[in-house]
């Protein structure tokens, strides 16, 4: 048994206006959960958006990014429209005139992007198609055996993962991947699996090839990680 993906971790200086923002543009529900905001999927995402407080500033472009999809382009519209309506905007990461994708930004300066209609690789998945990471191909290996997700995409030192059950795809772009500045705004909430000795667990990950977070920041409750890249998780524990 692995654990599972519980949760996508934003850290917000502002919580429920993010919460609220990104519960607008995917239709999903608010919830109360342990020092922040819970969104809960109403598809098959499989995992739970979490929103806590942060006082850490932002500083240069995410890690990780989701990638929403588009039926047509009225629709790609729509949802530009809905996500600018409720805070967001417009932003220039580099993308050419002549991407069919829109870049934009949530009200904590999140990049996220509104994907074309037809594009094959999103085919089969939901409007949140994928989380785009920067990331080592390493580090592509290490959560498809951390979370038993099958690899869907191997090629040219990029890769991307999917759960058996569907949702969206996890992808990692390759070299070169850029330094981190910082502690990541987003970050992964495992779940070990239920009954298991969650120490187990952490040892299984370390031999994968995380290593413990020593920042003091550990809670009753969850474990401090960091993957092959560098880039931290928590394993949630019983309490």
């Amino acid at each position: 048994m692995t654990s599972h993906l519980f949760a996508v971790c934003f850290g917000a200086s502002r919580p429920l206006r993010l919460a609220q923002f990104w519960s607008g543009v995917l239709g999903w529900e608010l919830a109360d959960a342990h020092d922040g905001v819970a969104l809960l999927p109403s598809d098959d995402t499989g995992f739970r958006i979490r929103v806590t407080r942060s006082q850490e500033r932002k500083a240069g472009q995410n890690q990780m990014h989701f990638d929403l999809t588009s039926t047509s382009l009225e629709d790609q519209q729509q949802t530009v429209a809905r996500a600018l309506a409720l805070g967001g905007r417009h932003i220039d990461v580099g993308q050419r005139p002549e991407d069919g994708h829109v870049v934009l930004a949530d009200p904590e300066g999140n990049e996220f992007c509104v994907i074309e209609p037809g594009n094959t690789f999103l085919a089969d998945c939901g409007f949140l198609g994928a989380l785009a990471c920067d990331g080592s191909q390493e580090v592509g290996y290490f959560w498809s055996e951390a979370l038993g997700w099958p690899l869907v995409w191997d090629q040219d030192q990029e890769t991307a993962i999917r759960s058996p059950h569907g949702g969206p795809k996890i992808t990692w772009g390759g070299p070169p991947v850029a330094p981190k500045k910082g502690r990541n705004r987003l970050h992964f909430e495992l779940a070990a699996p239920a009954h298991a000795d969650p120490t187990a667990e952490v040892a299984r990950l370390l031999s994968l090839g995380a290593t413990r977070n020593d920042t003091g920041q550990d809670e009753a409750g969850r474990v401090a990680m960091a993957d092959p890249d560098g880039n931290e998780f928590c394993v949630l524990t019983p309490r």
